[in-house]
């Protein structure tokens, strides 16, 4: 297979609290002075000099290599590094240290607001993609219906992108990414922004730019479950370094082993140190085990009780409990009946029968509505793990599905010679 992105001890370095100077003539200046023992005429005013000289690494001698058609998953936590690592790959930005080598055109969709004129209307921004990945017009125009189509904002086309709301601009940017003629395709959490639907309609494209066309995919996300169905290989970040690459599978696996606190116990004492606002505050939350083991196994039926303090009189409150997988996929969304509750402290309960929840890590968000508005929501309020139990069938692998319910079979015999042949 050919190489067609090379990585090869790349570091990047910012200098914290430092300030453009906008101009060469700026520039000058702040060489000048300090060349003359003077303070930087562009330093913030209160900002200390400690503050100032201080360094920050985002990126610590980075290498990794991409064959052509593989679409790699680059993941890791918040500040990890991975879209300062895709402005690189972009030369949006210049490494500090090390060098990128990359064979063939690349188109990249990063953040909302980069890859387009805002001035320039949507029809505008497309011819002027296609120009700067070396398409003539002829060949930009080729595709131009299909980029419109794919995008859904037909009526708005030829107005300024500028006025296009975030979820129009990604639509349109995505569309021009993934149907230009490039080699190379970067996406930085394409997925954050966008209904349901058409984040569908996105991991179909890439499903059909990687596995079709041949193309190569660097895709940063933090929905894993997207990362594994399209990708093949994946890079893990972590603090700006390189904590595992390989097939896709063993790196995911490997941050969620790394990445996942279980907390099944939280509690507070102080109400001004918990939770909340002026409203209601969290006292504390659970998942008690029914067979009261530390495990918990697919058998095991389990209740997650919660308690707040409440401020409010004569207050109509529900709560609602969501569960994801550590993949974060939603598993169910329960809600409370509304009730009249007054000042005090509210307690609530929600039972899972056993032999429902699979293997695997949960996570539980909690959200408070009064009258149809949320005042409270913790979207990680408590995390288990549901282990294996002891099976009674002959499959020994991994169970599919989030949900591994014990349904009532019916089954019938009926004796009956049957000729064969």
């Amino acid at each position: 297979m050919t190489v067609v992105v090379r990585v090869e001890n790349v570091s990047k370095k910012y200098q914290l609290g430092k300030i453009g100077a906008q101009s060469f003539q700026g520039e000058f200046q702040r060489w000048w002075s300090k060349v003359r023992g003077k303070e930087d005429p562009f330093k913030k005013i209160g900002v200390q000099s400690q503050i100032e000289n201080s360094e920050f690494w985002a990126l610590r001698d980075i290498n990794f290599e991409v064959q052509q058609g593989d679409a790699v998953g680059i993941i890791g936590k918040n500040g990890a590094g991975k879209s300062t690592l895709l402005k690189i790959l972009s030369r949006i930005t210049l490494p500090t240290t090390g060098s990128v080598k990359v064979k063939g055109r690349i188109a990249s969709l990063l953040e909302v607001g980069t890859g387009f004129n805002p001035e320039l209307t949507g029809r505008e921004n497309i011819f002027l993609n296609g120009a700067i990945l070396g398409m003539n017009k002829a060949e930009v125009k080729a595709k131009f219906d299909e980029i419109v189509d794919f995008s859904g904002i037909e009526k708005f086309i030829d107005t300024p992108v500028k006025r296009y709301s975030s979820g129009m601009y990604v639509r349109l940017a995505f569309a021009v990414a993934a149907h230009l003629e490039s080699e190379i395709l970067i996406l930085d959490e394409v997925l954050a922004v966008g209904d349901a639907e058409f984040q569908k309609k996105c991991l179909g494209k890439m499903d059909d730019v990687a596995h079709k066309q041949g193309r190569t995919i660097l895709f940063v996300s933090h929905n894993l479950t997207a990362v594994k169905s399209l990708c093949n290989q994946a890079v893990m970040l972590s603090a700006g370094n390189v904590i595992a690459k390989g097939s896709v599978e063993k790196v995911a696996a490997l941050y969620l082993q790394k990445s996942i606190v279980l907390d099944v116990l939280k509690r507070w004492d102080n109400p001004e140190s918990a939770p909340g606002n002026e409203l209601v505050r969290i006292k504390s939350a659970r998942v008690i085990s029914q067979n009261n083991s530390e495990f918990i196994n697919i058998h095991t039926a389990l209740d997650i009780e919660f308690e707040f303090w409440n401020y409010l009189d004569k207050a109509f409150l529900n709560f609602s409990i969501v569960i994801f997988t550590s993949e974060e996929v939603p598993v169910l969304n329960t809600v409370s009946p509304k009730q009249w509750y007054a000042q005090g402290v509210v307690k609530g309960s929600f039972h899972i029968p056993a032999d429902f929840l699979n293997d695997r890590v949960y996570r539980i968000q909690l959200l408070i509505v009064k009258e149809g508005k949320i005042i409270f929501n913790d979207s990680n309020i408590l995390t288990f793990e549901v282990v294996e139990g002891q099976r009674n069938s002959s499959w020994h692998g991994k169970w599919v599905g989030v949900v591994r319910p014990k349904f009532e079979w019916k089954l019938d015999y009926v004796p009956e010679k049957i000729k064969v042949g």
